[in-house]
């Protein structure tokens, strides 16, 4: 009769089901459903299929933070873009061809090709296709593509926290660097790379959340530190050795090159007039800014001239400047000293004339 009962239940009318709070503890403690049908209840022992807790506090214990799906598919999907990216720039390196620069031109393979694109002798855009290959193939993995055997998502939110804060950290340098070293110059590149390593680290805070981040702000400030620390040195140490190997490659003697055009009469008054002050012209006989002042006196008015040359021996490494040029405090070359003042690179006439008093209107060239 009871079954008869539980059954029409069954097809008649939703059950309304109450459970006890308290789950089993074993295969055989079986807890109870009651239901009410009609003013009676009906008892019905149900079995547990394993040891449980208590469900309120067995939540709460299970319970851990963890990152959305799609942050995994960020992560994969920004590292693969810079792993094109840095690819393309290295197979550029590896070629020894130009980059394809449509906004900035020459700048930006100028920039490419400079000495800050190595990191202790080893292309830069070689070290960044490691870096994003290595946030691709992690996001790849936790995403649930499982490449990387054995990596677990702890140790892998770990790598993604490294490698974020050492590409960012890096990408600062760099801007800094391109704002100094090469002011005026522009790198589509170079800041595409930028974008997409400050969105990976920004990513990275918002997964880890504020309390996370704050148990590991000493280590990102170690890995950000230990970054620029070692591209500081790497750059410090190329720039040595560049200027010694150029230093040691140059050995100029001296000579003389013949000045071909012919003097006006202005230019010849001009000259004997800087040489009646005595105003003084100093240079190197390597200096092409100053061959050319000469030429535009032309041949008889440059003879006129108290040129002083400030390398008369020759130019090698470790060849210091003339006195009479470091007493002057000679620092390039054209340099005049007219009345005390100080005039630097070529100048024309009109600027000599104004600052040794000679009056270019009272000019008679008779």
């Amino acid at each position: 009769m009871m079954a008869v009962m539980a059954s029409f239940v069954s097809i008649s009318a939703p059950p309304v089901i109450y459970r006890n709070r308290n789950r089993c503890r074993s295969p055989h403690h079986g807890i109870t459903h009651t239901i009410q049908f009609k003013g009676a209840a009906v008892i019905l022992p149900v079995k547990c299929s394993g040891p449980t807790e208590n469900a309120d506090s067995e939540a709460e214990e299970s319970y851990r933070p963890s990152w959305s799906l799609s942050a995994y598919k960020w992560y994969a999907g920004l590292g693969a873009l810079g792993f094109i990216e840095t690819g393309y720039l290295t197979y550029l390196k590896f070629t020894n061809s130009d980059a394809f620069c449509p906004v900035s031109g020459g700048s930006c393979s100028d920039i490419l090709n400079s000495d800050y694109s190595y990191v202790f002798g080893v292309p830069l855009p070689l070290i960044g296709m490691v870096a994003y290959g290595l946030v691709a193939s992690v996001g790849l993995h936790l995403s649930g593509k499982s490449l990387l055997s054995g990596l677990g998502e702890t140790d892998g939110r770990l790598i993604l926290l490294g490698s974020s804060t050492s590409m960012a950290a890096a990408s600062a340098y760099f801007l800094y660097l391109l704002s100094t070293k090469f002011a005026g110059a522009s790198c589509s590149y170079c800041l595409m790379s930028a974008v997409l390593s400050f969105s990976l680290f920004f990513l990275t805070l918002k997964e880890f959340g504020l309390q996370e981040i704050q148990k590991m702000v000493g280590l990102q400030l170690v890995i950000a530190s230990a970054v620029i620390a070692a591209l500081s040195t790497s750059y410090s140490t190329q720039a040595t050795q560049t200027v010694s190997t150029r230093s040691a490659e140059i050995d100029l003697q001296p000579f003389t090159i013949e000045i071909k055009t012919e003097s006006s009469p202005l230019a010849i008054s001009l000259a004997k007039h800087l040489h009646s002050i005595g105003a003084k012209m100093y240079g190197a006989f390597w200096c092409s800014h100053c061959l050319e002042q000469k030429e535009m006196f032309g041949r008889e008015a440059a003879k006129m001239l108290d040129y002083v040359e400030c390398f008369p021996g020759g130019y090698r490494r470790g060849t210091k400047i003339d006195k009479a040029c470091a007493d002057a405090g000679i620092e390039g070359f054209p340099t005049w000293v007219i009345n005390g003042q100080v005039l630097s690179g070529e100048q024309e006439f009109s600027e000599l004339a104004a600052s040794s008093g000679f009056v270019l209107k009272d000019f008679n060239p008779s």
